[in-house]
């Protein structure tokens, strides 16, 4: 076991810092950031945890709903993923998103916590929905570097890794990581904030069986009538997936771990 100095670990963002995609609506959601907790007290038993991410939420609504709150925990630790949901919408403004996620990353730094993001990898391999999006990503994740090292925040680069885009990281709705992929970004992330013993967390996965053509236009027509759909029918309405949900965990509290299921082994 190796010890390491965060005590009070706080998780701002959207739906994948929230969990969507390890769990589900009877059982709750998991998600990278609960396992980085699980990580983070194997070394530090008296680590405190709370996760403010709510699901929808734009990088405008989690600077303005979630950074006070944040900031009145007083973290030493805190993880700000956002952008994505602004990505996808014709509206993205890099310039604007990108100085709400530096100010995010200025106060909590300039309030003594470590930092932490992630950068993007390429969507568009795995949803039709954010395959236009490339030079969005490719110029958000730029820019999240560039701002990451003014403020000595700590960056997991998945971009780079081809088995960030392998689809048994990712759920059904294509857009939300899997158990496995939520577990390979928690250990990913250990292994930027320094923990020994996750250095393959990029690793490759045994090679995919090739799938026929008339099976993957199935799966992308049922993926279109289960997600996509569903998805634009929102954007149109002005409405999102976090309309009038909460924090799951919006105070520092002990971390506990759950029972649950451990991630499933990849298969071919």
């Amino acid at each position: 076991m190796t010890t390491h100095p965060y005590t009070r670990y706080v998780a701002i963002g959207d739906s994948q810092t929230e969990g969507i995609g390890d769990g589900d609506e009877a059982i709750g959601y998991r998600g990278w950031a609960d396992r980085l907790a699980e990580l983070l007290a194997e070394g530090q038993p008296d680590l405190t945890y709370a996760n403010l991410a709510v699901r929808g939420k734009v990088t405008a609504d989690i600077k303005a709903e979630q950074l006070a709150p944040a900031l009145a925990l007083k973290p030493d630790l805190a993880t700000v993923v956002a952008g994505m949901n602004d990505v996808l919408r014709p509206s993205f403004n890099a310039d604007r998103v990108m100085a709400d996620i530096e100010e995010m990353f200025a106060r909590l730094t300039e309030a003594g916590a470590q930092v932490a993001t992630v950068t993007y990898p390429d969507m568009g391999k795995l949803s039709p929905l954010t395959r236009r999006a490339l030079p969005r990503v490719l110029d958000l994740n730029a820019r999240l570097r560039a701002a990451a090292d003014r403020h000595g925040v700590a960056v997991l680069d998945v971009f780079p890794h081809p088995v960030t885009t392998d689809p048994r990281l990712w759920s059904q709705d294509r857009i939300h990581a899997s158990p496995l992929g939520h577990t390979r970004i928690a250990e990913g992330m250990a292994h930027t904030l320094g923990l020994p013993g996750h250095e393959d967390w990029y690793a490759p996965l045994p090679p995919l069986a090739p799938v026929p053509a008339l099976r993957t236009l199935t799966a992308d027509t049922r993926w279109a009538m289960g997600f996509l759909g569903p998805w634009l029918w929102r954007r149109l309405r002005g409405r999102s997936s976090g309309d009038g949900r909460t924090a799951k965990r919006p105070e520092l509290t002990p971390w506990t771990a759950r029972t649950a299921d451990p991630a499933p082994e990849p298969h071919s």
